[in-house]
C-alpha cells in the first residue's frame, strides 16, 4: 500500500504544491482546508480524500482524524496567518487568532492524528511551518513572531516526545509568493524591495517549501527531528552589504 501523508491547508500555496509533489511520487494524500471549491478540485485533479473545515474550529481535528484512516506516514500543517501590525493597532483578538490558526491548530493536528502517525508502519513524519520572523526581530511582527516562535518550541517538545516513532520538523521560510501574501508583493517596485534584502536575491515560491517538505516526509531524512530549517535566500543569517 502507497504511503500516506495529511496535508492541512492543502488548497493553499505552499500546501497544494506539497500535495503536487507527493502524488507525482505516488503517495496517497488527504486534504485539509477551509476553501471547499479549491479543495475540491485540488483532490479531483490528484485523486485525493479530502475534509473541509476551518482549523479555528476544534471539532474539525477529530472529524480529519476519522476520514483519514487508521494509518498515516506523514503530517504536514501548513497554514498561517499575516498579520502585520504595530503594537498599538494589535489587540486580544489578534494575538489570540495568531496563535490559534498558526500554533494551537498545529499541535490539536498533531495530537488528533498521533494514533495513526504511531501506526504507521515506517518511522512517520510531521512537518510544521515556523517562519524566520521567529528567528530575527521584524517591526510590525509581534503577534505573528510570537505564535510562530511556539512552533520552535512545539517542534522540539514533539520532537523528543514522539521519537522514535514519529519524527518532527519545521520549516521557517521568508516572504513567499503565496495567496497569503499577494497584497504584500501586489505592489512590484515592493516586491523588488523586499528581494533585494536577501542574499539570495528573489522572493520565496511555494515550489521551495514544498521540495523540503517532500525530503523531510521521506526516508531521505530517516535520521532527522526536532529541527527548525530555514528557507529564506540566507536572510536570517547572512549580510552580505553593510
Amino acid at each position: 500500500m502507497a504511503s500516506k501523508v495529511l496535508i492541512y491547508g492543502g488548497s493553499g500555496g505552499i500546501g497544494s504544491a506539497t500535495a503536487r509533489i507527493l502524488h507525482a511520487r505516488g503517495l496517497q494524500l488527504h486534504l485539509v482546508g477551509r476553501n471547499q471549491e479549491s479543495l475540491v478540485a485540488l483532490a479531483d485533479e490528484l485523486g485525493a480524500s479530502y475534509t473541509v473545515g476551518d482549523v479555528l474550529d476544534s471539532a474539525l481535528f477529530p472529524r480529519v482524524a476519522a476520514e483519514t484512516g487508521e494509518s498515516l506516514d506523514g503530517l504536514v500543517y501548513a497554514v498561517g496567518t499575516l498579520n502585520l501590525r504595530s503594537l498599538p493597532r494589535l489587540n486580544e483578538a489578534d494575538f489570540l487568532n495568531d496563535f490559534r490558526v498558526n500554533a494551537l491548530g498545529a499541535a490539536l493536528a498533531v495530537q488528533a492524528a498521533l494514533p495513526a502517525l504511531k501506526n504507521s508502519a515506517g518511522t512517520a513524519s510531521v512537518v510544521l511551518y515556523s517562519s524566520i520572523a521567529a528567528q530575527q526581530g521584524f517591526a510590525l511582527h509581534a503577534s505573528l513572531g510570537m505564535a510562530k516562535g511556539a512552533i520552535k518550541g512545539l517542534t522540539l517538545s514533539l520532537a523528543a516526545e514522539l521519537a522514535p516513532k514519529v519524527r518532527v520538523n519545521a520549516i521557517a521560510p521568508s516572504l513567499t509568493r503565496t495567496p497569503l501574501a499577494a497584497g504584500i508583493l501586489a505592489n512590484e517596485q515592493t516586491a523588488q524591495t523586499i528581494a533585494g534584502i536577501h542574499p539570495l536575491p528573489r522572493i520565496g515560491t511555494p515550489a521551495d517549501m514544498a521540495a523540503l517538505t517532500a525530503f523531510l516526509l521521506s526516508t531521505d531524512a530517516d535520521w532527522m527531528t526536532g529541527q527548525i530549517i530555514g528557507v529564506d535566500g540566507g536572510r536570517s543569517t547572512l549580510r552580505v552589504k553593510g
